[in-house]
């Protein structure tokens, strides 16, 4: 029995090591579920950058019968891609429900969906605050930002370059020494969908031009399309409360291995590209949903008087107080500090009596000072931030704060002194009265 133990450690305990932990929140075990096997070799080009950095990808069928996200309570896969728009049903214990309850528990997600995307995928999507189009018929069309091809076609082959401006989510030119999203478009076909302008949580990465529309390319128009212009998103991405991270895109096409080296041309552009900048793109866009960057954590907190060390269990009013919190980012393989001049506290009692933005020496350490203001009762440190791409931030520390005590308050206060001379002078004042009243005849 103690044999089995050991050799079921040895075989476990290297494969836990990699695994998604709060000091390394890179997503590392990742189940790909696809429609047809056939995907991982048309897709190759996309998982080989995933492979390549580390991520251990586990393909699937999407209606196999063994596949499950737990074991024994416990998420087996940091993350999950469906390569799978057609599948009406998952096999095994995966369903609606397991997959919401896998990104409400903070693991991430990637959907790709097509023409011919199924109730269930769509069903997914809204959950997530996305609408694909009602008519499962339709896909993008666009006449003027299409890719210039031999044959003349539909103009369902989008070219589009109409990026979110965030070099978080989509990485900093300096990343690359010759970056391809400044001057290639990314291919697209397949279909769009709109996010709810009300949904801060969702984004549009990818949106489509202000000539688009959503209809089906074989079929003359007979009323107004549903979707127009650039409230067509062709790739959105969400970051839940709980800092899950959702990638939504209306094409599995993009991902293929085609798109990625075909040479494309944007209609009304002399420019030819030898490569389009779906690799780029998506690589980027995959390093921010799998944590690699944007992820933040804050690390000692820390709030005493001024001119002491050690954190009191309570302050009085009017103490003046030093505040100070350490802020890192992931950056895929090490925590960087992370530089910001934005980062703020509250003193917070029902609403915010104090609040102050943070001071950084650019080495991940952010600091204030302030007084406690002269009201008394239980108050808390509060660091809410929130910023686009980035993971949020929220901290409190509860404290309370009591008044002067009989003996703390100064002998005499000097807003009082005219009161005190007040006082005096009309003593004097009687004294001076009654010696005159006595003895003046």
């Amino acid at each position: 029995m103690l044999k089995l133990l050991l050799a079921f450690l040895t075989l476990t305990l290297p494969f836990l090591a990699h695994s998604f932990s709060p000091d390394h929140p890179t997503d590392r075990r990742v189940l790909v579920l696809l429609d047809d096997l056939a995907v991982k070799s048309s897709h190759s080009l996309f998982f080989k950058t995933l492979q390549s950095r580390g991520f251990d990808l586990d393909f699937k069928l999407a209606d196999d019968p063994k596949i499950g996200l737990q074991r024994y309570g416990q998420y087996t896969y940091d993350a999950l891609i469906l390569f799978s728009p057609t599948v009406d049903r998952f096999g095994g214990s995966i369903d609606l429900a397991a997959i919401l309850d896998f990104v409400d528990t903070g693991h991430d997600l990637i959907i790709a969906a097509d023409t011919n995307a199924s109730d269930l995928i769509r069903q997914i999507s809204v959950e997530c605050g996305v609408d694909f189009d009602e008519d499962p018929s339709a896909m993008v069309i666009d006449h003027t930002s299409y890719a210039v091809s031999d044959s003349e076609g539909d103009h369902t082959l989008i070219a589009s370059d109409d990026f979110i401006s965030s070099d978080v989510i989509l990485g900093s030119k300096k990343i690359e020494a010759s970056s391809i999203l400044d001057n290639a478009p990314v291919l697209f076909k397949g279909i769009g969908h709109t996010i709810n302008s009300e949904n801060s949580l969702v984004l549009k990465v990818l949106s489509a031009s202000p000539s688009a529309y959503s209809a089906n390319p074989n079929s003359k128009l007979s009323s107004p399309p549903s979707l127009t212009g650039s409230s067509i998103s062709l790739v959105s991405v969400v970051q839940a409360r709980n800092n899950a991270r959702v990638l939504i895109s209306g094409s599995l096409s993009m991902f293929s291995d085609r798109f990625f080296r075909s040479k494309v041309q944007k209609a009304g552009s002399p420019d030819k590209h030898e490569k389009s900048a779906n690799e780029q793109f998506l690589t980027e866009l995959s390093k921010w949903v799998f944590h690699e960057r944007g992820h933040l954590k804050a690390v000692n907190v820390r709030h005493h008087k001024v001119g002491e060390a050690d954190e009191p269990a309570i302050y009085r009013i009017n103490d003046d107080v030093e505040y100070s919190i350490e802020i890192y980012e992931w950056h895929g393989k090490s925590w960087e500090p992370y530089v910001a001049d934005d980062v703020q506290v509250q003193f917070y009692m029902m609403s915010p009596y104090v609040l102050k933005t943070l001071s950084t020496d650019k080495k991940g350490n952010y600091f204030t000072a302030f007084k406690v203001p002269d009201v008394y009762g239980v108050f808390q440190f509060k660091v809410e931030y929130h910023r686009l791409g980035y993971t949020s931030v929220a901290l409190s520390k509860q404290i309370p704060v009591r008044p002067f005590r009989h003996n703390e308050y100064e002998r005499f206060i000097p807003a009082a002194y005219p009161y005190y001379g007040a006082a005096f002078t009309m003593m004097t004042g009687f004294f001076v009265f009654t010696v005159v009243h006595l003895y003046n005849k």
